[in-house]
C-alpha cells in the first residue's frame, strides 16, 4: 500500500533528518533533470514557510516505510499573471517508474493546490507526456539571464 504525505506549515517533517532523507532522495532520483542538493533544500525550506515565504507544500509517497516519489510546491505569491504555484521538483524512484506513481503524485498535487500550477521540464524528458495528458500545456518558451554572483 502507497501512503502519500503532506508536508507543509502547519505539519512539518518530523526532524531534519527526515528532510535531509527527502532531499537525498529529489537529488539521486533526479539524475541529469536535477539541481544541486542545496538548491532542493531551500525549495523544501521555502514549500515549509521558513523565513516568512509563502509555502507550498512537500509530497512524500511512501511503501512501507520507503520513499517511492517526492514532490515539492512553492506558492508563487501572485494570481493570473503568473500560476500560483510552481512544481519545483517531482522524482519517482527509478525501480518505481512506470506504475502510474507520478501520475498519483501530480493528481494529488492538483488536487491539494489552489490556482494554476507551473512546471519545468526538459524537452526530452520522458515526463513531458505524462505532464501533457494531465492537462499540462506549454505557453511559453522560457528564457533566463543568469547574472554572475
Amino acid at each position: 500500500m502507497i501512503d502519500i504525505i503532506n508536508y507543509q506549515q502547519n505539519n512539518l517533517p518530523a526532524s531534519k533528518e527526515e528532510e535531509n532523507t527527502i532531499a537525498s532522495f529529489l537529488f539521486q532520483q533526479l539524475e541529469q533533470y536535477g539541481d544541486p542538493i542545496s538548491d532542493i533544500q531551500k525549495a523544501m525550506d521555502y514549500a515549509l514557510g521558513r523565513d516568512n515565504k509563502p509555502g507550498g507544500l512537500i509530497l512524500v509517497a511512501k511503501e512501507n516505510i520507503e520513499i517511492i516519489s517526492a514532490a515539492v510546491i512553492n506558492k508563487t505569491g501572485m494570481t493570473s499573471y503568473i500560476p500560483e504555484n510552481i512544481l519545483v521538483y517531482i522524482a519517482t524512484h527509478a525501480n518505481q517508474r512506470g506504475k502510474g506513481i507520478g501520475k498519483r503524485m501530480i493528481q494529488e498535487i492538483i488536487s491539494m493546490t489552489e490556482g494554476d500550477i507551473a512546471l519545468h521540464v526538459e524537452p526530452n524528458s520522458p515526463a513531458k507526456q505524462l505532464y501533457e495528458r494531465l492537462g499540462f500545456t506549454n505557453k511559453y518558451l522560457e528564457m533566463r539571464l543568469k547574472k554572475e554572483a
